[in-house]
C-alpha cells in the first residue's frame, strides 16, 4: 500500500521510516513526488496538520499522513508553538531557531526554563476524509541555557531531559523513538494502522 508522507523535514523523513519500518507500506515522500508548499494558517498544531494531509492527498491523489510539532517553552507562555519550525524567520534553520530561542531565556530563572514538545500526527484516506485519524502525544524537559549534543533535529541540542542528565540530541535513535514526543504519537499511529492495513 501506497502512503503519502507530507514533509520535506529529513529528520522527519528517517524518523517516520525507522519507527514504521515494520508494517507493509511504501512510503512517499516530497523526495518522490513534488508537492506545493501549504500555509500553515492554523492556530494550533491539529489544523496545521490536517491542513497539510489534505493538500498532500489531494494533489498526490493518495492516502498521506502529515504531522506538525513543535516545542512550547513556559517563559514565553507556550511560544515558539506552532511557529516553532519558522520561529528565526521563514527559512529558518534549525540553528538559528535555537540562538532566538536560547537569547530570549536569557533573563529566564531555571524554575521558568519547562518546556513541552508536541507532536500530532494525522491521517487521512482521501483529501475530502470527514473522520481522519488523529494521534498526538508530549514530551516533557526543560531548556538548557546552551547547544549540547548531535543527534536529532530541531530544538533537540537544547532540550534538556533531568531524568537523563543529557539533552534530546544526546540520546540515540533507539532510545529518542521510545520516549519522544513523536515516538510516542507514532506508535499510537502504529496500533491504529496495523488494523487499517489489514482492512484494505
Amino acid at each position: 500500500m501506497k502512503i503519502f508522507l507530507a514533509t520535506k523535514n529529513p529528520g522527519k523523513i528517517s524518523e517516520f521510516r525507522e519507527i514504521l519500518s515494520g508494517l507493509n507500506v511504501d512510503l512517499v515522500t516530497c523526495n518522490d513526488l513534488e508537492i506545493p508548499d501549504v500555509d500553515e494558517t492554523g492556530s494550533s498544531f491539529v489544523e496545521n496538520a490536517i491542513l497539510k494531509a489534505r493538500s498532500a492527498s489531494e494533489t498526490t491523489k493518495l492516502p498521506s499522513i502529515a504531522d506538525d510539532s513543535g516545542i512550547e517553552v513556559d517563559f514565553l507562555k507556550g511560544r515558539p508553538g506552532v511557529w516553532s519550525a519558522r520561529y528565526a524567520g521563514t527559512d529558518a534553520t534549525n540553528e538559528a531557531n535555537n540562538l532566538k530561542l536560547l537569547s530570549e531565556l536569557q533573563e529566564a530563572a531555571d524554575s521558568e526554563r519547562g518546556a513541552c514538545y508536541r507532536c500530532v500526527i494525522v491521517f487521512m484516506r482521501f483529501h475530502n476524509d470527514p473522520f481522519p485519524f488523529i494521534a498526538q502525544d508530549s514530551w516533557k524537559g526543560s531548556i538548557l541555557q546552551y547547544q549540547r549534543g548531535s543527534n536529532g533535529f530541531g530544538y533537540d541540542p537544547i532540550f534538556y531531559l533531568p531524568d537523563k542528565g543529557m539533552t534530546a540530541a544526546e540520546l540515540d535513535s533507539s532510545e529518542k523513538h521510545k520516549i519522544s514526543h513523536r515516538g510516542k504519537a507514532l506508535r499510537k499511529f502504529n496500533d491504529f494502522f496495523k488494523s487499517y492495513v489489514q482492512t484494505n
